[in-house]
């Protein structure tokens, strides 16, 4: 798939308009019902190449799209939601930083 153009998988007469949220490969088993030792094989089937996880990121990014940021009536956990992400993602940033501003009882 290059950019720009539809997954190989899509077929419009088929699939109907197109949705950047669904998967258009192969389904496969969920990875709830997958049993413990079927998850080496399950884990291998995975797409694994940049194209495959950046692909997994876009349709996991358009599923919180459609489920928080596009219906007519917006709350206010889809703020929430990225407020705590980048409370976290700073946090980690700067933790060997502030790591060093502990107060303890003693400092040897």
């Amino acid at each position: 798939m290059a950019w720009g153009e539809y997954p190989a998988g899509y077929n419009p007469n088929v699939h109907g308009p197109y949705d950047p949220a669904r998967f258009y490969g192969k389904a496969d088993t969920a990875l709830a019902k997958v049993k413990l030792g079927e998850l080496t094989s399950w884990l291998g089937r995975r797409d694994l190449s940049l194209g495959g996880i950046s692909g997994g990121f876009s349709r996991g990014f358009w599923r919180w799209q459609h489920k928080y940021m596009q219906p007519k009536k917006v709350g206010i956990a889809p703020y929430v939601q990225i407020t705590v992400g980048a409370m976290i993602f700073f946090y980690t940033l700067n933790y060997g930083k502030m790591k060093h501003h502990r107060n303890v009882k003693h400092h040897w």
